[in-house]
């Protein structure tokens, strides 16, 4: 499995509690050369005062300990 398919599972992974908001998140793409990973966030996600506290916190974590590579999860 590559890095963005791991990426991707731990989205699919993280997507029912997102859902259980009224959100989602669209992976944009990975910028290997950086370690950045671009996501876009959806539904209530795109409004909401804690988006990123989940960003950062919630789905940055969960990815950069499933691929090491990643060293940032931006949305755009």
């Amino acid at each position: 499995m590559n890095k963005e398919e791991k990426i991707q599972e731990v989205l699919d992974q993280i997507r029912p509690a997102l859902h259980a908001d009224g959100g989602d998140v669209e992976y944009l793409g990975f910028d290997e050369p950086q370690g950045v990973v671009h996501l876009r966030l959806l539904g209530a996600c795109e409004s909401c005062p804690i988006s990123m506290l989940t960003l950062k916190e919630g789905i940055e974590k969960r990815i950069r300990s499933t691929v090491p590579e990643v060293t940032e999860v931006m949305a755009v």
